[in-house]
């Protein structure tokens, strides 16, 4: 089960000196870094914030409570319907995190959450994709229900390319060949993790870079796929073990008598 998901777009708006270096930390695994360049004085630097810290959550499986607190701060500063629904979406994703890394089953406040989100964030706005994203993620690893997460992601993917969101188009083109490869279609899941994969590069993403090698490496044949998984263990120990859930899939394999 692929446990990646993502918080915010990822792209710096305009040239703004400060988002490129948050986004240029979180993107090295550094989200605490990122995360304390930003202010929590206004509703958006309070929910960036609290974004980047529920990300380390996922990503590191630690940072617990220090993501709870950005979130209540953001969710306290939150006005309109906008910005609490866009709170609420990163309280949903949170408690997804900690349900689908066992640390607590939080599975109904993740529903409530995103239940929320979706009545107060309306078809067509900008974080909408985002949300139905992540729904598609409580619906493939939560409730399993395949169907519901594929026409998730294709909104999110729909979505996505409207908006011109690289980053969240390189989790939908991962997260629908994944339900491809469950499938059998190995063609279609090759394509989705190959554009998957050259997005992240694009964007210099490299903390999700190594999960992306690893996906591709399982629709490839030798020496492809080992070439493939080579990679992303040096990138997995260049970035200091993160994603923590990929090191069970790097792995070497047990050597036989």
């Amino acid at each position: 089960m692929a446990h990646t998901a993502m918080s915010g777009n990822g792209t710096t708006a305009g040239d703004d000196p400060l988002q490129t270096a948050v986004w240029r930390l979180r993107s090295r695994a550094c989200w605490a870094d990122a995360a304390a360049l930003l202010l929590p004085d206004t509703s958006a630097a309070a929910l960036q914030r609290a974004s980047l810290l529920v990300e380390r959550c996922l990503y590191t499986e630690q940072g617990w409570e220090e993501a709870e607190d950005a979130l209540r701060t953001a969710e306290a500063l939150a006005h309109g319907d906008d910005e609490r629904g866009a709170a609420a979406c990163e309280r949903g994703y949170l408690a997804y995190a900690a349900t689908v890394l066992a640390v607590r089953d939080r599975a109904d406040e993740a529903r409530a959450a995103l239940g929320r989100a979706a009545a107060l964030i309306p078809p067509g706005a900008p974080q909408r994709a985002l949300l139905d994203f992540r729904r598609g993620l409580l619906a493939e690893n939560l409730t399993r229900s395949p169907q519901a997460a594929r026409a998730a992601y294709r909104r999110a993917h729909a979505g996505a390319t409207a908006q011109s969101d690289p980053l969240l188009l390189s989790f939908t083109w991962r997260h629908l060949a994944g339900l491809a490869l469950r499938d059998g279609e190995l063609a279609e899941a090759r394509h989705g993790f190959t554009e998957s994969l050259r997005i992240r590069e694009e964007l210099g993403y490299l903390v999700g870079t190594a999960p992306a090698l690893v996906s591709l490496a399982d629709t490839e044949t030798e020496p492809e796929a080992s070439r493939l998984r080579e990679e992303a263990r040096r990138l997995f120990r260049l970035l200091g073990g993160v994603p923590t859930w990929l090191a069970r899939q790097l792995a070497p394999p047990a050597a036989t008598a």
